[in-house]
């Protein structure tokens, strides 16, 4: 079953936007984007809260992101993270068939 991971990242002084440009120019996101069963992974940034950004992740099957999980790459987005001194909020939408 395919699902939906909202995750809004809020930090201050433009922090959780630093973080979404590091995440992009270190090629991080290329890499999730082609792993397999990844179906979405895109940040937005919030008019009314510029402290927050908004990624929406995407994928097929809960398999797919449980192989994600337990990548090389979560240690270096979670070294980000704590970099950029980051809160998450995380809301999980399963597609309904």
């Amino acid at each position: 079953m395919a699902f939906t991971i909202n995750i809004y990242y809020t930090g201050r002084d433009g922090n959780a936007r630093k973080f979404a440009e590091e995440m992009i120019a270190r090629g991080i996101v290329d890499k999730i984007r082609a792993e397999e069963g990844n179906l979405r992974y895109e940040y937005f940034l919030q008019v009314d809260d510029p402290e927050t950004v908004l990624l929406i992740d995407a994928w097929a099957s809960r398999q797919a992101l449980d192989f994600h999980h337990k990548s090389p790459m979560m240690a270096e987005i979670a070294a980000l993270r704590e970099k950029y001194h980051l809160k998450m909020r995380v809301q999980k939408f399963a597609e309904i068939n």
